[in-house]
């Protein structure tokens, strides 16, 4: 008898997969019947209410004469723009990462003696992962992705924790702080030990450094020569800000929820987070706007031809470019419909990085894009709320300038959120509530048990 191999696919498997999928298939037509809110979303896409929060919020309409209509989208943590705190932050020059978490946390802004104070607390959680753990997990079993590699060494660090099972929201709080401190440790350590022991690559393990912003550091312990630019690590951290938090209806929040509500420990909640952020459909969309850019740059000649541009993007829909999945990756959110707020503040920034890396020709394809890609899409589908840029637009563009590998596009994305999932985690908690356990309905007919020898 062959010997099965881990990962292997057998005809066997093949064969039971057909009835598996036959089985699982459920009628669309019974999700209208019985009025099921398919994905938590009503037709129009409206998020269904599941829950409340005083984290963050989300603006694409506005109510006139009764009517919901389409409005510019704003964003709010803590019930302050994020525009304001964005020219807050970067007019006086200041990193954002830490006074935005503090908000996101505790409620408020802090004063100058709370955020150095905070600042140092961030600085002295990166020192505490263990100096064995580097050694012991994140280079005896590097993989080629880094947000399993991310999810793996979080789960890891419960054998490491004492106090691990404790919900109490003083501990539970000293592991978000943890966390939220040493991601950038444990995603860039793993991209470096994956590139060394699979790709032939020299090994570099930088340690933090205190006095470096969580953005500078980051790029202080990716690049081999720890060097990088001002205007480098301010458009990261504004990245990180605007990546930060969305309300508790995306996916990985919700998940926060979910798995919080059940009263499991903070290390499975947030490795449960990571699994749902790393999908394609939440945080690996800008790896997918890059590849289309790729592809693009590669198959339209004139970057200035509009009418070329246009028959690219035609093509995308059509499903005859790129990955043929019949979308334009970047265009368009399930919540706003005119604008994303964090597209708008992104953009003015990525114009700058891009005089500096000397690719100005690219930004200005992507302002074409940018602008046509609507209209091409008004003339094949019906768009009941808009469309426009979203954020993973212009930051694929941006970590692709600031040379940042495609593999931690994502961590990144979870370095930031991982502060959003630790409000919501900690809300969760706080309230008490029930355990989230949301109704499915069984359209299955009842049959009678047929004993094996007459079956």
């Amino acid at each position: 008898m062959k010997e099965l191999q881990f990962s292997e696919i057998t005809p066997d498997i093949l064969r039971l997969s057909k009835k598996c999928a036959e089985v699982s298939q459920i009628d669309p037509e019974l999700y209208y019947k019985y009025d099921v809110k398919r994905g938590l979303r009503d037709l129009n896409g409206k998020g269904v209410l599941a829950g409340l929060t005083d984290i963050s919020e989300i603006r694409s309409k506005k109510v006139i004469d009764g009517n919901e209509v389409p409005c510019n989208g704003e964003l709010y943590y803590r019930g302050r723009n994020i525009k304001d705190l964005v020219r807050g932050f970067t007019r006086e020059k200041r990193f954002g990462f830490a006074e935005i978490a503090y908000l996101l946390l505790f409620g408020t802004l802090p004063d100058r003696k709370e955020l150095e104070n905070f600042r140092t607390i961030l600085a002295d959680y990166r020192s505490t992962l263990p100096s064995s753990f580097v050694r012991d997990i994140i280079m005896k079993a590097p993989s080629s992705d880094m947000m399993n590699t991310l999810a793996r060494s979080v789960l890891t660090l419960y054998a490491y924790d004492d106090r691990a099972d404790d919900i109490s929201i003083p501990n539970v709080l000293r592991q978000c702080l943890e966390l939220i401190s040493i991601f950038p440790l444990l995603s860039v350590y793993g991209y470096q030990a994956y590139q060394h022991y699979y790709n032939g690559k020299s090994l570099y393990i930088h340690s933090s450094d205190p006095s470096l912003s969580t953005a500078e550091n980051i790029l202080h312990i990716l690049r081999p020569d720890s060097k990088f630019t001002e205007l480098e690590a301010r458009i990261l951290d504004l990245a990180l800000v605007l990546h930060m938090e969305h309300g508790g209806g995306n996916n990985s929040s919700f998940t926060t929820h979910v798995i919080s509500s059940s009263g499991t420990d903070t290390y499975s909640v947030m490795a449960a987070s990571l699994g749902s952020l790393k999908g394609p459909r939440h945080g690996g969309a800008n790896i997918k706007v890059v590849r289309m850019f790729d592809d693009m740059k590669e198959n339209v000649r004139d970057w200035k031809d509009e009418d070329e541009i246009r028959n690219y993007l035609r093509a995308l829909l059509n499903k005859d470019a790129f990955d043929h999945s019949g979308l334009i990756y970047g265009i368009g959110h399930a919540v706003y419909s005119l604008s994303d707020p964090r597209a708008e503040i992104f953009k003015s920034f990525v114009q700058q990085l891009s005089v500096e890396k000397h690719r100005e020709e690219e930004f200005q394809l992507s302002e074409t894009v940018e602008r046509l890609a609507p209209e091409v899409i008004a003339e094949k589908r019906h768009i009941y709320k808009g469309v426009s840029a979203n954020v993973d637009y212009y930051s694929g563009f941006v970590y692709q300038m600031l040379g940042l590998p495609l593999e931690l596009y994502t961590p990144i994305f979870a370095m930031a959120r991982i502060v959003g999932w630790s409000a919501h985690r900690i809300e969760e908690l706080a309230n008490n509530g029930k355990i989230i356990r949301p109704a499915y309905k069984n359209i299955g007919e009842h049959v009678e048990y047929v004993p094996l020898e007459k079956r």
